[in-house]
């Protein structure tokens, strides 16, 4: 039940950015459409994360210590941006556009959104 709960708060993060930043879309028609393309990024995004974030930290770890951490920044913009690409080679109408600042705000937004509505949801279920 848990991790339904953070895939809602991860897809409700997502609607959040496609309201503020007008480089994050979703052009789906209908609203049951538009849910299901933020529950379906939420799920892509997650994946990706969790299988690449380890590796880049691994691989990477002098960088980011020598860069203070902004490197993370940078880290998630790029995953945010390769989470649109697999989105659209899906076949998902979920688009960040090419401008980087959009993903870096975005990726930035998503998480600390995700987590502040995470906060609230109970770990031990």
């Amino acid at each position: 039940m848990g991790i339904l709960l953070r895939l809602g708060a991860s897809a409700f993060a997502l609607w959040l950015a496609t309201l503020v930043f007008d480089g994050i879309s979703v052009t789906a028609e209908t609203t049951a459409g538009k849910v299901g393309t933020f529950v379906l990024v939420a799920l892509i995004f997650g994946v990706v994360n969790a299988v690449l974030r380890p590796i880049i930290k691994t691989v990477g770890c002098a960088f980011y210590v020598l860069t203070l951490g902004l490197l993370a920044l940078v880290v998630n913009a790029l995953l945010f941006m390769l989470t649109s690409w697999i989105a659209g080679q899906l076949g998902i109408p979920f688009h960040v556009d090419e401008f980087f600042w959009d993903a870096v705000l975005g990726a930035l937004f998503v998480g600390v959104v995700s987590w502040l509505v995470n906060m609230f949801i109970n770990s031990d279920d």
